[in-house]
């Protein structure tokens, strides 16, 4: 019997801090997916201002106290944010939204604490909206001892076998996210359960260290297609010194932008500054893809780039050079007919949907929680 299909809205608003990706799919919540829409609209620069600054200001619990007035004015700015280009794609489709699957702007998080911080109100957005909103995703994964992230491979996972089917590729196969942070799914055959075949981590920086060190240097937002990292000099005193001083701990963790910083780089020029973060970044994913492909010997050797760090192209470069001494082989996943901006904000309509059936979205081997775990809150404002 075919499982019953939900048209969800998905929402997606990361690290960049830059602006909102929206996402219309259908789905059974399980192996039926279809694309609808995707739609980017950017902040506007005050907003996206406000949200750096806050963002700024929280490294601590206490802080969230301390900007208590600060955050619930921003909560409401962003939702209404959300609410006029959710009222925009409405009109404009001749679908049916039966849910909306509302990520919001992170601000804060801290898997130990078991806090998540996200601006944006789902109570509000329902309301608004009239329609059920489906929030706070991450804080039944952090209350059953999961780090809250990353939340996006069950639907990596269903992606992988539509892909798998349709091109005739065989597993094992991965999605690798550079967005600010990388995180990378692995799947292994195609059987439908999630403790044998499945397998996720956070493994690096993306994104977070390249954009700050344009921001903090010149009037750009990133550097498009590593442009300006490649006319730079990799500095390679710098190089072997940060690879000495920093590494990741452990893989079992979820990663945050703030657990990186440009400390290591201050005082080079603006070109050679750029290329030396983007190289370093590049050795810290290599090693974690080549961590996660010997962990267990769960051996990968073809993975689809997704999010915006696949259109930098010296960073992908980079990767390919760190990992020439192996066979794995990375492709672009626009190859295979997904906008690899938009799978993020297409994961968290789909994981709407998984919530509003009451199925988990996180599982021990992907966030490290007890058991599988639901999540998201659900708002019925109206």
């Amino acid at each position: 019997m075919k499982k019953k299909e939900f048209t969800a809205i998905g929402l997606m608003t990361g690290t960049s801090m830059d602006g909102v990706d929206l996402s219309l799919v259908k789905s059974d919540g399980f192996y039926q997916i279809a694309s609808i829409l995707d739609t980017y609209v950017e902040f506007d620069q005050e907003l996206r201002e406000k949200l750096i600054d806050l963002r700024g200001k929280i490294f601590q619990l206490k802080d969230l106290i301390q900007y208590s007035k600060e955050i619930d004015e921003l909560d409401n700015e962003i939702t209404l944010f959300h609410n006029k280009i959710i009222t925009e794609t409405i009109k404009d489709t001749k679908e049916n939204i039966d849910l909306i699957g509302f990520h919001g702007q992170t601000i804060f998080h801290n898997p130990e604490k078991k806090i998540s911080k996200q601006i944006g109100s789902g109570n509000l957005l329902s309301r608004l909206t009239k329609k059920i909103v489906i929030n706070n995703f991450r804080q039944n994964d952090l209350e059953n001892g999961g780090q809250g992230a990353p939340l996006t491979p069950i639907y990596h996972k269903s992606l992988l076998k539509i892909i798998s089917q349709k091109n005739k590729i065989k597993y094992p196969l991965g999605i690798i996210n550079i967005g600010g942070i990388t995180n990378m799914t692995q799947v292994f055959n195609d059987e439908e359960s999630t403790s044998k075949n499945l397998s996720a981590f956070d493994i690096g920086p993306g994104n977070c260290l390249i954009d700050e060190w344009i921001r903090n240097n010149s009037e750009l937002k990133y550097d498009e297609k590593g442009n300006i990292a490649r006319k730079g000099k990799i500095n390679e005193f710098i190089i072997n010194q940060a690879r000495e001083n920093f590494n990741i701990k452990s893989y079992e963790k979820s990663l945050d932008t703030k657990d990186f910083d440009l400390s290591f780089v201050r005082g080079l020029s603006f070109e050679d500054g750029c290329a030396t973060v983007t190289d370093f970044t590049a050795y810290l994913i290599s090693q974690g893809i080549k961590f996660a492909n010997n962990f267990k010997d769960r051996d990968t050797k073809f993975y689809l780039i997704s999010g915006g760090g696949r259109k930098n192209n010296f960073l992908i470069e980079l990767i390919n050079k760190y990992l020439s001494n192996t066979k794995i082989e990375l492709a672009n996943i626009d190859s295979y007919g997904y906008d690899g901006d938009f799978i993020e904000s297409q994961a968290f309509g789909y994981l709407a949907i998984r919530s509003k059936l009451n199925l988990p979205i996180s599982f021990p081997q992907t966030t490290r929680c007890k058991t599988p775990t639901t999540g998201g809150v659900i708002n019925k404002n109206f």
